[in-house]
């Protein structure tokens, strides 16, 4: 079997099992709506490729994602490399997502987390950190939801060893929640 075959039907079988997710993931969308909605705005945060899906994330939120409509006030906590260094230098690198939620998360927020092991601790404390202060939370893991499991209002769990394929998961995620948040706000 080619590279190629086997990595579809891996990825195949992990996109069937979203399904059992449909419910979570119209209750995240729908919290993503209310806080937009309100006058909130959306935190996102994740590590390596994570951060690359929570980058993705607050883009199409802030441009658009499939329509033409008013901007929604999104922001990603990890490309701010002055930020980053500064409480990684001065903290610790643990710390770099939870300062920032402290500094831009207001009750009604709402701060979207991507980790692929769901051990980053920086990624467990931005969520006890929003918690704190009023945020609803949504996570989207990978293998065993590791130590962020059960941390966040909304988890969808990928149950795979493959980081690839969990990202892959993951970026079908981020676009429908996007797709469900347009949608819900009228900008279908």
């Amino acid at each position: 079997m080619s590279i190629l075959n086997h990595n579809t039907q891996e990825a195949a079988k992990l996109l069937q099992q979203l399904n059992a997710f449909s419910d979570t993931t119209e209750k995240a969308a729908a919290d993503i709506a209310n806080t937009l909605c309100s006058g909130g705005r959306l935190l996102a945060c994740g590590n390596g490729g994570s951060a690359a899906e929570a980058a993705h994330l607050t883009t199409e939120l802030v441009v658009r994602y499939k329509n033409d409509r008013p901007a929604f006030a999104a922001l990603c906590l990890n490309v701010h490399g002055g930020d980053l260094t500064a409480i990684s230098n001065d903290y610790e690198f643990d710390r770099i997502f939870e300062r920032q939620v402290e500094a831009f998360g207001r009750m009604g927020d709402c701060l979207t987390v991507f980790s692929s092991s769901g051990q980053s601790k920086n990624i467990f404390l931005a969520l006890e950190k929003a918690k704190t202060l009023g945020l609803k939370t949504i996570a989207l893991l990978g293998k065993d939801g590791g130590v962020c499991s059960g941390k966040a209002d909304h988890e969808i769990c990928v149950s795979s060893k493959s980081t690839a394929r969990i990202q892959e998961v993951h970026l079908l995620l981020l676009h429908t929640l996007c797709d469900l948040v347009e949608t819900k706000l009228g900008h279908e």
